[in-house]
């Protein structure tokens, strides 16, 4: 909170003081979703992404409604039990119940599969991006390019400052009218599946 909100003063001073500095033609912004939306490789990069993810967390629920039934087994079946096998069969829920954990780590956590598969189909996109951006600000004669899309909140922006579609160009896309940008990003919105438990936020 304490960030987004230093950005957005940050923002704040930047657009005060560039009508006092003169540096009214030497800033724009971008809006990267927006980008991002029109490059097919980044559509074709994120179903794979959405198909991998939905198998493997089929993989992890699997895993647990077999715990479930396991234990359920295990509780109608304990009276007739003695303590030792009892023991043994907590353990090997507990043990299985650990595998899955494991699992579910291995593929959605913090640096696990999904994250390295991201890293391994999307990034070489947002550096082509990147690169775009870059030289649109050099041809440009651009100081500052901001990303609408990022924390740094935008409380106005005029639409002659968007060099979104400039960076499409820039990397061959040929997209429609201004006009239609809020429109396909709502439809977009509208598009998306809902979430499913477990699944990693995107």
């Amino acid at each position: 909170m304490k960030s987004r909100f230093k950005k957005l003063i940050l923002l704040l001073a930047i657009m005060v003081l560039l009508p006092m500095t003169n540096f009214a033609q030497k800033f724009a912004y971008v809006d990267t979703e927006y980008i991002l939306s029109w490059l097919p490789d980044y559509k074709s990069a994120q179903k794979k992404l959405d198909d991998l993810a939905e198998k493997w967390q089929k993989e992890v629920d699997k895993k647990y409604e077999d715990i479930d039934k396991m234990y359920k087994e295990y509780q109608a079946e304990k009276i007739l039990l003695t303590p030792e096998q009892q023991k043994q069969r907590e353990d090997d829920i507990i043990n299985k119940e650990k595998e899955a954990k494991k699992f579910q780590q291995e593929k959605f956590g913090f640096e696990g599969e999904l994250f390295k598969k991201r890293q391994e189909l999307v990034k070489p996109i947002q550096d082509k991006v990147f690169e775009a951006v870059q030289k649109i600000a050099k041809d440009d004669a651009l100081d500052f390019i901001f990303d609408k899309s990022s924390e740094m909140t935008m409380l106005f922006s005029n639409a002659k400052y968007d060099k979104s579609d400039n960076v499409l160009a820039e990397l061959g896309v040929a997209v429609g009218p201004k006009q239609d940008k809020d429109k396909l990003k709502e439809k977009k919105k509208t598009d998306l599946p809902p979430e499913k438990g477990g699944l990693p936020p995107r």
